[in-house]
């Protein structure tokens, strides 16, 4: 942002909107400085030599005369070493560095580098003089936390020879490599710069086939979202969204977190900024902070801000992709970012779409989305690389037919429909089982089969049954009375039951319960089922269905959640002690059978 030419004044301001005139040049998305108190904005209209500018500061005191400076380039992020651990708000300014030049509060028009400039880092080649190498190529490593080895590549459009790689300790902007070809030198910096409007470029997308692991039960096991996938949390106040995505972000099996906080409450960032250094990441014990980005775009900053934060994460996580990592970017809440975009839609007088947005609300989620996706990235040495995106939506009142939930329902494959009368009974993940859905469960069957057998997808289904029978008997037990059901369905609802409470139900405080691995979900719905199926067939053959669910395992059932991960193998006693608990009351009959 260094041109300052004067290309235009100032004749109207309506908040965040800005329209100048004599622009001649100006160019869609240009970033430009209004006033010398130098507020960044965007233009997002051009009509002749008049621009309308979206601002993304305070504008108040502006007025008609103004100065508008350009910069004559696109809104762009700064990308290399010093990502990790940062905290920015939503056009990439570091929070910390804002903090020490201005104190507490975040004064208008301020300006800071995204990344240090006077930090050396140590940077290890990997190419050496000589080497043909092409965009995308890892000319050197840079360990950038204990948790993230941060590459350095061969910026896109750049190949050629190599005539000049360094090797220590260097800055973001010194040099690095250069690149001859047709006796044209590129220098390489470690520092990139990219149009976060666009997404960066791979050679292959990938059909996504292994699950993103999350930890949480209900997702894993019923509404599983693919490494490289794109998912919804729809839900209303209150219901839970912002804690299902925290929980996501500190345990889900992927190696960088891009959090973006997208007009949410100043408290909920907070409470991230507080919890992620306490945390350890539980496969190396280091702070989660070691492997996270966080953008924190929150309620009380300029509205217009709340777009170019999604941007800029996804840009970020983008870039990390393309180093072949598994990155996970949690947009809490494109509700929030949706109604900026009606704002400006209606200062600019645009045709209104349903309910005001704009007519093009769907194609702007649609492109958020679709930069999600598994990857063959750039390079000759063919990594693999995943961006996973999942995104709360905040429908007023949990009305999921209003226009952002119908429009990202159309584009994502995974619906974590939230429940408000599951998270008052304090029921969490408060995800409704008999509303939400994922369109990836065929496709992992063969990564199931290869971890788990066929039993998986078997207790999945089954378990599902149950849960959706539990709801039709509800209906009946509330007209006529728990007495009105046979003891089969009596037991289907002590069985679905048993599901909800022990299974579902997780504990993000305790320190077991809040996540828990494929293999002790596998072994917890398997105990359940077994459970199941041992008292369905002892009550055929006559046992007292009361005094079956009065057995002693049932207690241990239910606190098979809390053991720990490295005790799982306690379950496989559990499983025995039901079959002799409930053979003791059949009086062990020859003829029981295993369920297979």
């Amino acid at each position: 942002m260094t041109n300052t030419e004067n290309v235009g004044r100032v004749v109207k301001v309506s908040g965040p909107l800005v329209v100048a005139e004599n622009m001649a040049g100006a160019k869609m998305f240009d970033v430009v400085r209004v006033s010398d108190k130098r507020l960044i904005g965007e233009i997002i209209e051009v009509r002749g030599e008049r621009a309308s500018i979206q601002v993304y500061e305070e504008t108040a005191g502006l007025g008609p005369g103004e100065p508008v400076y350009s910069t004559e380039m696109p809104l762009s992020v700064e990308l290399g070493p010093g990502l990790i651990e940062a905290i920015y708000d939503g056009i990439q300014r570091p929070l910390d560095a804002i903090y020490n030049q201005v104190g507490a509060r975040i004064a208008r028009g301020v300006e800071v580098q995204s990344l240090p400039r006077d930090k050396k880092w140590n940077f290890q080649p990997t190419k050496n003089q000589g080497d043909e190498v092409v965009a995308g190529d890892v000319l050197g490593t840079v360990q950038e936390t204990t948790l993230v080895v941060h590459s350095i590549m061969v910026p896109p459009g750049v190949n050629g020879k190599l005539t000049f790689i360094h090797n220590g300790e260097a800055t973001v902007e010194e040099t690095i490599a250069k690149v001859e070809k047709d006796g044209k030198t590129t220098e390489v910096q470690m520092m990139q710069k990219w149009p976060v409007r666009r997404g960066r470029p791979y050679q292959e997308k990938l059909s996504p086939n292994e699950p993103l692991v999350t930890g949480q039960r209900v997702i894993d096991m019923f509404f599983p979202v693919a490494k490289g996938g794109a998912a919804s949390i729809p839900g209303p106040f209150g219901s839970g969204k912002t804690v299902t995505q925290h929980q996501l972000a500190k345990w889900a099996d992927a190696e960088i977190i891009v959090y973006v906080g997208c007009g949410e409450r100043g408290n909920e960032m907070t409470d991230v900024l507080n919890e992620f250094p306490e945390l350890k990441d539980p496969k190396s014990g280091e702070p989660l902070m070691k492997r996270t980005v966080l953008i924190a775009n929150t309620s009380d900053m300029p509205v217009a801000a709340r777009e170019a934060s999604i941007y800029t994460g996804i840009t970020i996580a983008e870039y990390f992709r393309d180093m072949g990592y598994s990155v996970a970017m949690m947009a809490d809440s494109t509700s929030r970012w949706a109604e900026a975009l009606r704002e400006m839609s209606g200062r600019l007088e645009e045709m209104p779409g349903e309910e005001g947005y704009p007519a093009y609300l769907g194609s702007r989620v649609a492109e958020f989305y679709e930069r999600a996706g598994k990857v063959n990235c750039l390079g000759s040495d063919e990594r693999i690389g995943a961006l996973t995106a999942v995104g709360a939506v905040s429908p007023p009142g949990g009305d999921l037919s209003e226009p952002v939930s119908q429009n990202t329902l159309r584009i994502v494959k995974v619906f974590w429909g939230l429940d408000a009368s599951l998270a008052y009974r304090r029921h969490f993940p408060a995800i409704n089982w008999l509303q939400s859905y994922s369109l990836y469960t065929d496709i992992f069957d063969e990564y199931y089969r290869n971890n788990f057998g066929s039993e998986w997808t078997e207790y999945r289904n089954e378990a599902m049954k149950l849960l959706q029978e539990e709801a039709e008997l509800e209906e009946i037990v509330r007209l006529v009375g728990v007495d009105a059901l046979s003891e089969k369905e009596r037991l289907t609802l002590e069985t679905a039951k048993s599901i909800r409470e022990d299974f579902l139900h997780q504990n993000s405080f305790h320190e077991v319960d809040t996540y828990a691995s494929m293999q002790k979900q596998f072994k917890m719905i398997r105990l359940i089922m077994l459970f199941h199926h041992e008292a369905r067939r002892a009550t055929e053959r006559g046992a007292n269905l009361l005094d079956i669910l009065n057995l002693p395992v049932r207690d241990q059932i239910a606190r098979a959640r809390y053991l720990a991960e490295d005790d799982i193998a306690k379950i496989d006693e559990y499983e025995a002690a039901v079959k002799e608990q409930i053979a003791g009351i059949t009086g062990g009959d020859e003829d029981q059978q295993q369920y297979a």
